[in-house]
This record gives C-alpha cells, structure tokens and sequence, in this order.
C-alpha cells in the first residue's frame, strides 16, 4: 500500500470512530433524556420565588415512574403508570396540562386524592384545617432598567412539613377565595408559589385536577439560570448576568 494510500485509509477510519463516538453519544442522551432526566426552562413567573424566569433545571421522570406522557411526543403505548410511585405533597412536579395533554406545566403538589382544598382570604386550607402561614421579608426583584419592586412574601408549611416561601399581591385576589375543591381520585391538585399569577388546579376549566397519568417528573435541581432580561445566546453578559448562586440548588 502507498503512503498516499494508508494515509486515506487512516483518514477514513479517523472520520468514521468520530461518526460511531457521535452516534453513541446521541444516543446515551437520548436514553438518559427518555428515563432518567428531562432538562426544563421557566418561561413564566407562576412559581417564583422558588423558580424564576430563566431558571434551568432537571426533571427527574423516574420519581413517578412512567406513564406515556414519560416519552417524547405522547405515544399511546400504554395506559397509567409503570413502576409508579405518588408524588408526596409539596413536591413540585411538571404535568401535561389537562385540557391538550400537550403543554408542559410546572405547578407544586398541593390536594392528593381525596382532599378537601379551599383558598380564603389568601389562606390555603387543606381538609378544614388552615395551613400555616408566616410574614417573611418581602421578596425584591428588578426590572430591565434596574427599577426595584416587592412583593409580600410568606412561608407556608403543609401538614408534612414541607416548607417554602410564596408571593401573595393581596388576599382578595380572583383566586384568593375559591369554593371547596374535592380532588377526585387518580388525581392532584395543584398550585403555584406566585397565589396571584398563576394559572392552576384552582381554575377548573383551564387546568383543574391532573391526572395521575400526566405527570411527567419531579423538578429536582437547578443546573443553570440567567437574567430574564437576558437572551441565552447573549454571551457577552454571562458574567454579569449569571446567577451564579442558583447554580445546582436543589428544588424544594
């Protein structure tokens, strides 16, 4: 074989090792993203203070187990759930919507089944007893021209203990004082940490009771976050515009 010859040959063998390490990678993401961790990104400000816009985390499917809506686009597979587990109140989970099976939401596990929830006054009640709330410094936050707002910001703790902090503009809002909701079961209900900005389980015909089945896995970790204000693409800023103190915080 001629020089020019075997160096071809060593050239295509280079490419090709470099094609099959590609396709191997493609695949290992792909079976991690299908079973073990879906990345998501917060478009909205319906769960701040826990999670804000730009935030970037890591959804764990197998918390659940699996159901169809565990894999890309939907396929009718199966029905209900394999290797299921119940997510535990407080958790704070992402569901298909209900209404299109389609749209992924994030929202905070709230009603099992069976339980009796009802919002009054801005005060959350979960079977008749009130769930503890109590006044912590508000949370601030900044426009894109540096314009500083707050907001009123509590820490409310549910009957297992769970903890976290939520946002209320006032306690008369539209959802601030709802009729007493029976979670059917199979299904959660569910809300977000920011009372007077989201769209949740307490509007029955736009997201209502979720299905057991549409759970697609537990948040679990915060792997990235940017200013809101930031385009992901814009470099340049990173340095500055990074929360870098988010960076790997745990969901709670």
């Amino acid at each position: 074989m001629s020089a020019m010859s075997e160096k071809k040959s060593k050239e295509q063998g280079g490419f090709g090792e470099t094609v099959r390490v590609v396709i191997h990678a493609l695949i290992l993401a792909l079976i991690v993203r299908t079973f073990l961790f879906q990345p998501f990104n917060i478009p909205s400000g319906s769960m701040m203070p826990t999670l804000l816009i730009g935030d970037y985390l890591f959804v764990s499917k197998f918390s659940y187990g699996y159901s169809r809506y565990s894999f890309p686009f939907g396929p009718n597979l199966f029905s209900g759930r394999i290797w299921g587990a119940e997510p535990d109140r407080g958790d704070v989970a992402v569901f298909k919507l209900p209404r299109d099976q389609k749209t992924d939401y994030i929202k905070r596990v709230i009603g099992l089944p069976g339980d009796e929830i009802q919002v009054r006054r801005g005060l959350l009640y979960i079977n008749g007893e009130q769930v503890p709330r109590e006044r912590v410094d508000d949370f601030v936050s900044h426009d894109a021209r540096g314009r500083e707002s707050r907001v009123a910001q509590f820490r409310e703790t549910l009957p297992n203990g769970v903890s976290y902090n939520v946002l209320e503009l006032g306690d008369n809002g539209f959802g601030d004082n709802t009729p007493v909701f029976k979670v059917p079961a199979g299904h959660f209900f569910m809300m977000g940490d920011n009372r007077d900005n989201s769209t949740d389980s307490r509007f029955l015909s736009a997201v209502g009771y979720v299905p057991y089945e549409n759970l697609v896995g537990r948040a679990d970790v915060i792997y990235f976050s940017i200013d809101e204000n930031t385009s992901l693409y814009e470099v340049w800023k990173w340095p500055t515009d990074l929360r870098w103190g988010r960076f790997f915080d745990v969901v709670q």
